[in-house]
């Protein structure tokens, strides 16, 4: 389904193209990810019970709540948040938050992603959110993922960029080694991620994320799903399996929706 630049114009109220016959507009990485943030917002209507992603690309689709929550176009809308720091955001945009425990099912998640496979199948988590993500989304009835078009891979891993896995940092040296053994036969290297002093990155809940960089498809996807969740130590992974319902995809030719 493509939709035409004019139409993500209108729905962006910002985006300003060049006239017929004038050399095609280049777009930036950001500006993609806002036009498929905007559509994502679309979906929403008022009173529902909203996911809110973490990450760049989820942060222009919080932005956009809380302007239609400011004009009036949206009203009774509560947030559940997947990370502090779109808490944070979200306070300072004035949209009412809440958690799991009070609204075990929710109506919709608007989130990006890192990685999307030709099954809608994801990588998460290179924002260090994966956690709460998963269980914000794993809550969901209907999870909508946004992403720029250098988002689609072949298989999940095929960007060559980081699987993340958060581990409790007890012995996270021991767990690295096990995760590493396990993809061993895709090449695997498993790093320590750390933050921008050089020490460990600790996520939200004070845990460790260990980086799996795969060189070959890890083949069964569930079947390794299984395999990392058994490793003691190891809490969660950055593969959503079968989690998102529809994705939208921003490229330089306009929008495409996936439907799961």
């Amino acid at each position: 389904m493509a939709v035409a630049w004019s139409e993500k114009a209108s729905s962006m109220e910002a985006l300003s193209l060049s006239p017929p016959m004038s050399p095609p507009v280049i777009l930036t990485q950001d500006e993609l990810k806002k036009i498929a943030a905007y559509k994502a917002v679309e979906f929403v209507e008022s009173g529902m019970v909203l996911g809110l992603g973490t990450g760049s690309t989820a942060k222009h689709a919080v932005d956009r709540i809380g302007e239609l929550l400011r004009q009036g176009k949206l009203t009774n809308i509560i947030g559940i948040p997947t990370s502090k720091k779109t808490q944070e955001q979200a306070i300072s945009l004035g949209i009412p938050l809440s958690d799991l425990d009070s609204h075990p099912t929710i109506d919709m998640a608007i989130d990006g992603a890192d990685e999307v496979d030709p099954h809608l199948n994801l990588v998460k988590g290179r924002g260090g959110s994966l956690l709460r993500e998963k269980m914000v989304e794993g809550a969901c009835k209907k999870f909508v993922c946004i992403v720029d078009e250098s988002k689609l891979v072949k298989y999940l891993g095929g960007s060559g960029l980081a699987m993340p896995v958060e581990v409790v940092p007890f012995c996270w040296k021991f767990t690295a080694k096990k995760l590493q053994n396990l993809f061993r036969d895709s090449g695997c290297v498993a790093k320590l991620r750390n933050d921008c002093k050089g020490e460990p990155f600790v996520t939200d809940n004070g845990n460790y994320i260990v980086d799996l960089y795969l060189k070959k498809d890890i083949g069964d996807l569930q079947v390794a799903s299984d395999a990392i969740l058994r490793i003691a130590g190891v809490v969660e992974h950055g593969m959503f399996l079968a989690m998102a319902t529809t994705v939208i995809v921003a490229g330089e030719l306009g929008i495409t929706i996936k439907n799961k």
